[in-house]
């Protein structure tokens, strides 16, 4: 079956996964979290020995598709859960891939896009590329990738980002270790793939051994945290500060928050 939001390239044992919505700034919609879920699993099914996941046009991830957050309010209880347990299953899914991932985030990358790019073995940046947990800013809680980002850079950073909900650009997502190396756009994807073929210079099994040994220390961890947090995801959801958040986005106005 084709993809609609995103292409899928092999070439040289190199999977390349581009988010292909570049007049939506290749939003996160439903759709989308589909095809990528698939897309991982075709990857994994090949023979393909490393995968890259990058953006096209300005955008590396924008986070959630307007259209989608329009409605989001007035889901279900249980279209919420079941719409954080698919976001935790996304993360979980580029995060334990059995194969190297390297993010090439060729732009902005907010909110779930942020996700997206941190939870790859490496991620690569833009120069221009910018970062940004800003879930607070909607009144939404970024609850499934806090498990993941305290591991990665520190409770103290990952407080920062989380609870501030500001934006940083790669310079400084480098200094926090959520970014391996920042390049010039045009030298963005030929680094990814020599990255990649470094990779591939050592054994395909012994790799996918080192790989799986490391995931298997946080398993425990993650299943407990990420269970909480995709619970956590949806009860925020029947807050008033959630809908008046999402409403003043998309009125692109100043929220008037209630604490409830």
């Amino acid at each position: 079956m084709p993809y609609s939001t995103l292409t899928l390239n092999t070439q040289n044992s190199i999977a390349t996964i581009t988010l292909s919505r570049p007049e939506k700034r290749n939003a996160i919609s439903y759709e989308l979290i589909d095809e990528l879920l698939r897309a991982l699993d075709e990857v994994n099914q090949s023979d393909a020995q490393v995968m890259i996941i990058t953006g096209a046009g300005k955008a590396f991830c924008s986070g959630m598709d307007l259209d989608n957050l329009a409605k989001i309010t007035s889901r279900t209880p249980e279209e919420n859960l079941q719409d954080s347990a698919t976001m935790a299953r996304l993360f979980r899914g580029i995060y334990e891939f059995p194969k190297p991932t390297i993010a090439a985030v060729n732009g902005p990358a907010i909110a779930g896009g942020s996700g997206i790019a941190t939870m790859c073995d490496f991620t690569l940046a833009a120069q221009e590329a910018k970062f940004g947990y800003t879930e607070v800013r909607i009144g939404f809680v970024p609850a499934i990738v806090s498990t993941f980002l305290i591991w990665q850079i520190g409770e103290k950073h990952a407080r920062d980002l989380l609870l501030t909900g500001r934006i940083i650009d790669a310079l400084e997502a480098h200094r926090l270790g959520l970014v391996n190396e920042v390049w010039p756009t045009p030298d963005l994807l030929p680094r990814a793939r020599l990255v990649a073929n470094e990779i591939m210079q050592n054994s395909p099994s012994s790799v996918r051994a080192t790989k799986a040994l490391l995931l298997s220390y946080v398993k425990d961890a993650l299943d407990r945290q990420v269970g909480k947090a995709v619970v956590d995801n949806a009860r925020i959801r029947t807050t008033h500060d959630f809908r008046e958040g999402i409403a003043s986005f998309l009125e692109k106005r100043k929220p008037k928050w209630s604490g409830q």
